[in-house]
């Protein structure tokens, strides 16, 4: 090692190459890496979901959850089985340990499900599947005095729009019922005509289809046969014929039953501001950076508020992205001040040259641990930004040592280059240790296990490449800066009369007079008694710990694994009895809307005249 230190300081190219491969390549990651809110994470958990419609809870418990349970216990790698038993419903959720192949799981899993014989005749086929997150960034919300199928259709165009969108590849809606056509034969329509049920539903499962005709060779090539009579609207279900009279009339199916051409008939009603609504939610996809998604879809709602029918209007809601620059802006602002102090410092009580060296070094580290983490899987996001905020106080520790060393040896009457060697090899080995020491500190996170591990392990990889490029940064590449800065006490004997006018000058004079007397004055004299008494120093300490250990036990320093923060979404649920009639539901909702009403009032009532209201948009699902 240390003649790897000594070829650097040797060869200056070389350490400005270094410096130069690192933060070309770290500003190339940096611009190119993927950008989420969360990491995008696999997850070892496999659901099988199985209809029972009709069937009570305690039904469902036994003819569907213990069947499962009892028959997929056997696959391996299973960690946790938990079973929820629901009104029509019953699902089984299965965890696997860490490292388990999720994709032969779920085959076998699958292969368990489909080996059960005992499921009751009206169960429907069981849904095996494994859980993915997926990213929702931003909603978009169509509301309004509307009806239903106006908001639905306005909705269904802003989803397609938004997936014509270069930089959306997946938007849904959701918060609205899907289409349905129902058809409603009475028992006296059937014996008026002679007719059955059946014969009915033959009649429409013929009429409603499109087949293929095979194909028919001419001169001018093959041509494709194929008859369209797929039917979409209540009126040409109407216009079937279900049966044709002896002397040829016909009867058609709206002249014995009756279409709904509407909604299927499911409790799902969505408001915004008091008014009915329709969502749009967009997702990110693969490699895909939240804000190019969210900066899309603001564009496109901006654009489209004067295009809206009267009375209807379209806001976005939940974006994702806040939170994401917020964090951005934070760890940027807090690199900034870091940066800036260290500086500071290192100038006032070194000089300008190797404060800027130094500082410098932060940078260097941060690049290069942008160009390290997209290696291990890890991208930008608020585990690993905070991982980059931690590690602001850690990065700069070996660069000051290293560069206050060689300053010191410089003082001593040495040439720049000679005190550079010498300065980073007499403090390399602790500098080494000391890093390596952090590492292995914080190395126990990347083997964590379960969700939470996956999570935690951005936060030892950012701050483990951000630590050794601090390393390399501070023992290769800034002994050749600093042997580069001209020897204290130059030759010029005008130089010292020269200084002092500097204001600069005169100010670290005065500001290392008054560290010599701190030094002197106090800490000398600190030092000699804690020395010449080390056993009250011991006692002093050892209580010390022993009433923070009494604090912690009393119950006086409280802990919560995720504490309560402000955010610009607050929600507010209302648990139902099972049953609630959408009505009931509905009234309940309204209640607590006229809630947040009164307080936004009181709020406004407070604030400053001209500021932003308290609350912006309320949104309601039932």
């Amino acid at each position: 090692m240390n003649t790897v230190i000594r070829w650097f300081a040797n060869n200056h190219v070389a350490a400005n190459l270094l410096m130069a491969i690192i933060a070309v390549a770290g500003l190339m990651s940096a611009l190119s890496i993927k950008q989420e809110v969360f990491p995008d994470l696999q997850m070892d958990i496999i659901t099988i979901q199985v209809p029972y419609l009709g069937a009570t809870p305690s039904e469902v418990e036994e003819a569907i959850c213990v069947r499962v349970e009892e028959s997929i216990q056997g696959v391996d790698g299973i960690k946790k089985i938990t079973s929820l038993a629901a009104e029509g419903m019953g699902s089984v959720t299965v965890e696997f340990n860490r490292g388990v192949d999720i994709r032969k799981a779920l085959d076998d899993i699958k292969a368990e499900v489909d080996r059960i014989i005992t499921f009751p005749e009206e169960t429907e086929k069981p849904i095996v599947s494994q859980v993915e997150r997926k990213h929702q960034v931003i909603d978009v919300f169509l509301f309004g005095d509307a009806s239903e199928t106006t908001l639905k259709v306005l909705a269904d165009k802003v989803r397609d729009d938004l997936l014509a969108l270069e930089d959306i590849t997946y938007a849904t809606t959701v918060g609205t019922r899907p289409y349905e056509i129902s058809i409603e034969v009475s028992e006296r329509d059937l014996q008026a005509y002679g007719l059955t049920l059946s014969q009915v539903t033959q009649a429409v499962r013929a009429n409603s289809l499109d087949l293929p005709g095979g194909s028919v060779k001419t001169k001018a090539g093959e041509i494709l046969v194929r008859t369209k009579g797929q039917l979409y609207t209540g009126k040409e279900f109407g216009r079937i014929v279900v049966i044709t009279a002896p002397d040829g009339t016909a009867v058609t199916l709206d002249r014995i039953a009756t279409i709904h051409d509407g909604f299927e008939d499911i409790d799902v009603v969505g408001y915004l501001d008091g008014k009915l609504s329709a969502q749009v939610s967009v997702f990110r996809t693969g490699d895909q950076g939240v804000l190019v998604v969210t900066d899309a879809v603001k564009d496109y709602v901006e654009q489209m508020e004067t295009q809206m029918p009267a009375g209807v209007e379209i806001a976005t809601w939940h974006d994702r992205s806040q939170v994401y620059r917020s964090r951005m802006e934070l760890l940027g602002k807090n690199g900034a001040i870091g940066l800036f102090l260290v500086f500071l410092c290192l100038a006032i009580s070194l000089e300008f040259r190797l404060a800027l060296w130094v500082s410098l070094g932060l940078g260097i580290s941060f690049l290069g641990a942008f160009w390290a983490i997209p290696f291990f899987g890890v991208s930008l996001n608020m585990i690993s930004m905070f991982a980059f905020i931690v590690s602001l106080g850690l990065v700069v520790d070996d660069a000051i040592v290293v560069g206050e060393n060689i300053y010191a040896h410089r003082e001593m009457g040495r040439t720049p280059h000679r005190a550079a060697v010498l300065g980073a090899l007499e403090v390399g080995g602790p500098v080494i240790f000391a890093i390596l020491t952090t590492v292995v500190a914080f190395l126990p996170l990347a083997y964590v296990q379960g969700m939470m591990g996956k999570f935690m392990y951005n936060i030892p990889v950012v701050v483990i490449a951000i630590l050794l490029f601090s390393l390399v940064e501070s023992l290769l590449i800034l002994p050749a800066h600093l042997a580069t800065i001209s020897r204290i006490g130059s030759e010029d004997p005008n130089r010292e009369t020269k200084s002092l006018k500097c204001p600069y000058t005169r100010f670290k004079i005065r500001f290392a007079a008054l560290a010599e007397k701190f030094i002197t004055d106090f800490y000398q004299p600190s030092l000699k008694f804690a020395l010449g008494n080390r056993g009250l120093v011991v006692a002093i300490a050892i209580s010390t710990l022993v009433i923070t250990l009494g604090i912690y036990a009393g119950g006086h320093i409280k802990f919560t694994l995720m504490p309560r923060v402000d955010a610009d979404n607050l929600v507010a649920a209302l648990t139902l009895p099972q049953g609630t009639t959408v009505e009931d539901a509905q009234r309940a909702v309204e209640q607590l809307e006229k809630s947040l009403v009164m307080l936004e009032q009181e709020f406004n009532e407070e604030r400053p005249p001209g500021s932003e209201s308290v609350i912006r948009h309320v949104s309601a699902s039932i």
